[in-house]
């Protein structure tokens, strides 16, 4: 019987401070957090704000810090988002002026199939991670289906 391990990250954007707009100091600090941090399909981000929404937009949304058609739109507060392929996905903030002062984040989820890819993830710098990892018995080799995206992640 082969075992077939999964694993997924919550990680807490933000950390203890969540999404709230940077100092005028640090404003590219969510960029800087996001390149920091190995992203896999299946992790998922908490953003924890106040008086605040998360929107996922397009690349040129995000360019010109627009939230007029959103991807999709989270306002309650405490929003989880999955990362559910490889690529891009870019966040900005909902609010007039928090993308320009900072509030957007840009997140590179890696492609499981690309050459290289390993497969173990370094320590984030951030102490805001939860891991889970499963293993379940792989019964069909050819349907590999990853637990941990209809339970828990």
């Amino acid at each position: 019987m082969n075992l077939h391990t999964v694993e997924c990250v919550e990680l807490h954007v933000g950390g203890d401070n969540g999404w709230a707009v940077p100092s005028a100091k640090n404003d590219q600090v969510y960029d800087d957090w996001a390149s920091s941090n190995r992203f896999q399909v299946n992790d998922t981000l908490r953003f924890e704000y106040e008086k605040d929404s998360v929107l996922v937009v397009t690349e040129e949304e995000y360019e010109k810090c627009r939230s007029t058609h959103p991807i999709f739109f989270y306002n309650n507060g405490d929003t989880v988002f999955t990362l559910d392929r490889p690529g891009l996905f870019y966040f900005v903030s909902g609010v007039a002026g928090h993308c320009q002062r900072g509030l957007k984040m840009i997140v590179k989820v890696l492609d499981p199939q690309s050459p290289g890819h390993l497969s173990i993830r370094p320590p984030t710098k951030t102490a805001a991670a939860t891991t889970l990892v499963f293993a379940a018995p792989q019964l069909i080799a050819a349907f590999d289906f990853p637990i941990c995206r209809s339970l828990f992640c």
